[in-house]
């Protein structure tokens, strides 16, 4: 195998082959790469996911990117990837594998509780600037929700395995939930910069004719515009505004809209087309159902009150 090659990451047995760990479980594992196989474990490697994972990384050994952007991938930091992520990793020179980790194939948590609710995690999703910083207490509390499940591995299999390492996955899940909610607030000055670049690029959006030419913005374009996976980006937003950025974006434009008609005496459709609506009658329904009203009866009230 080239050391450029994709490695697809489709089942937990053929990871524990590639690393040199052994299979106690076939749909989940947790690792430490400590005792990888040194040849795999420190070599620069592009890996495709079709497994759930998290890693706690305990020391500096290298860099991952994640999409275009590096990850923010530090000692004491969790990372954390969906199936269909693509990570490339790139080794320092000594690096020495100190990390912990957990995997687990998308089957072991169908029909479960936690099969219904992983999309809720949406750090699975988070990339660039956005890997879990936890402190000394956090780290305890993560090993410990590890270790609770590497000893269920180490039992033999029964009838009530699965449901107790589907419920100390989902335990560990939602305590890095409540971690990354305290990180959104000790990064307060840093989402506050973020949420005024949010700001600036909705005005500047439509200031000038970039709606006009593009059409209505996306949640997808302004976090990108910000170097953040629209996950992220939204859990940011909605933490510091109380509203979505779908909201956020939908309150700007009825606000431009009222603007416009109450101000100028410009076309129903001159305003849907300037406001990034290829139809009017979109526009029309879209104005209603935010505001109660068409267009025409909004500009109708606000002339016969003056």
């Amino acid at each position: 195998m080239k050391e450029n090659d994709i490695i697809v990451i489709d089942s937990i047995d053929k990871y524990n082959k590639f690393m040199g760990f052994e299979t106690r479980n076939p749909l989940v594992a947790v690792i430490d790469m400590s005792k990888a196989n040194p040849q795999h474990a420190k070599t620069e490697r592009t890996f495709e996911y079709e497994v759930y994972s998290l890693w706690l990384k305990q020391t500096f050994c290298g860099n991952i990117t994640y999409g275009r952007q590096p990850y923010d991938y530090q000692e004491g930091t969790v990372t954390s990837f969906a199936p269909g992520q693509i990570v490339h990793f790139k080794p320092v020179s000594d690096y020495k594998p100190q990390a912990l980790g957990l995997i687990f194939h998308p089957d072991l948590i169908r029909g479960t509780s936690l099969g219904h609710d992983i999309k809720q995690y949406d750090f699975f999703s988070y990339s660039s600037r956005e890997a879990l910083h936890l402190s000394e207490n956090e780290k305890i509390i993560f090993k410990d929700c590890l270790a609770k499940i590497e000893m269920e591995l180490k039992n033999p299999i029964d009838r009530h395995s699965r449901k107790l390492i589907c419920r100390n996955i989902e335990l560990l899940l939602d305590y890095c939930m409540r971690f990354y909610e305290r990180q959104f607030v000790t990064r307060k000055a840093a989402n506050l910069d973020i949420l005024e670049k949010f700001e600036r690029l909705l005005n500047t959006y439509f200031s000038g004719d970039k709606a006009m030419r593009e059409g209505l913005p996306s949640v997808k374009y302004f976090a990108e515009e910000c170097f953040l996976s629209p996950n992220y980006f939204g859990d940011l937003i909605k933490k510091e505004t109380g509203k979505s950025p779908q909201e956020y974006i939908q309150a700007k434009i009825i606000d431009l809209a009222k603007e416009t008609l109450a101000s100028t005496d410009k076309t129903i459709n001159e305003t849907a087309y300037r406001l990034g609506f290829q139809y009017s009658q979109h526009f029309n329904r879209y104005f209603k159902r935010n505001v109660g009203k068409t267009p025409s009866q909004y500009r109708r009230e606000i002339i016969n009150r003056e």
